[in-house]
């Protein structure tokens, strides 16, 4: 039997949306992207890797891979409970509860570095007890982690409480009548049935932690090979007049995010693929 094309021939006015579509991403990201990396490499490679390879950039580039991490890691586990808690329960509260979570991404980060400034700074809430146990947050490496935990905290619970939300627990709860443990339910059910959310959520975490910079230029102090991360690295070589320098340390920002993107979408199609071959093996099996 053979099968029709019922895909839509498209007009002249959505070529045109299509190409404006087209024209305007190439504007407003190709250029700039274009733009970055001929600025970082105008002066030739080894210009580029006497730069990308200075002590503060190196120091600035660990720092920032490790709070990126960290608040992965954090946030994953943090967002896997609380997505789950808010999927299968209804308490008082619950909606504060997501509205106090959802508020990093209305909140502007430099409020949010000033607040945790007012909490842990030497003249803060908690700074004089801080000083008394010799114990210091701001302008060091928990201070940015902290700050970058806040900031990225929404971004994995927001992907898999829908996730959830849609699937319902009937699966679990058979799971548990019929003797699995809270792990065996967490491992063999849940984690497999939200895994593209969560990817999601833990990607879009890495690129806000590794792109963060009004919060954490306020809690970090900027200290050069010690607090300043990628970002403010370079703000800081943009201001020292080497503007070669901040446009190969950019650089490294500019291919984190395209890597992330390609992986995303290697998913995305490898995924597609998949359900295209299930439902077409489900079609020939139905009319055979």
């Amino acid at each position: 039997m053979k099968r029709h094309d019922t895909t839509p021939t498209l007009g002249i006015s959505a070529r045109l949306l299509i190409g404006a579509g087209i024209a305007a991403s190439l504007f407003l990201i190709g250029i700039p992207l274009i733009t970055i990396f001929s600025a970082a490499f105008k002066e030739g490679w080894q210009v580029y890797w006497k730069n990308i390879s200075q002590p503060d950039t190196l120091a600035a580039i660990r720092l920032t891979v490790f709070a990126a991490l960290v608040s992965v890691l954090v946030n994953t586990v943090f967002g896997v409970i609380a997505a789950w808690l808010l999927a299968h329960f209804r308490f008082p509260g619950r909606k504060l509860l997501l509205s106090l979570i959802e508020l990093p991404l209305s909140m502007p980060s430099i409020v949010a570095g000033t607040a945790y400034l007012f909490i842990y700074g030497a003249q803060g809430w908690l700074g004089p007890w801080l000083m008394e146990h010799h114990l210091k947050i701001m302008f060091a490496v928990p201070g940015i982690i902290l700050i970058t935990v806040f900031v990225t905290c929404p971004f994995v619970i927001r992907e898999i409480l829908p996730v959830m939300e849609s699937q319902g627990q009937d699966e679990e709860d058979a799971a548990h009548t019929l003797g699995a443990n809270g792990w065996q339910i967490l491992l063999r059910i849940t984690l497999p049935k939200i895994r593209w959310g969560l990817f999601y959520g833990i990607m879009l975490c890495n690129a806000r932690a590794f792109g963060e910079f009004g919060a954490v230029s306020v809690v970090s102090g900027a200290i050069r090979g010690e607090t300043s991360t990628l970002t403010l690295q370079v703000d800081q070589l943009y201001h020292d007049y080497n503007s070669t320098g901040a446009f190969a340390s950019a650089t490294l920002l500019a291919l984190i995010t395209i890597v992330t993107l390609m992986i995303k979408l290697s998913i995305e199609h490898s995924s597609t693929a998949k359900s295209s071959d299930s439902i077409t093996s489900s079609s020939m099996a139905a009319e055979s």
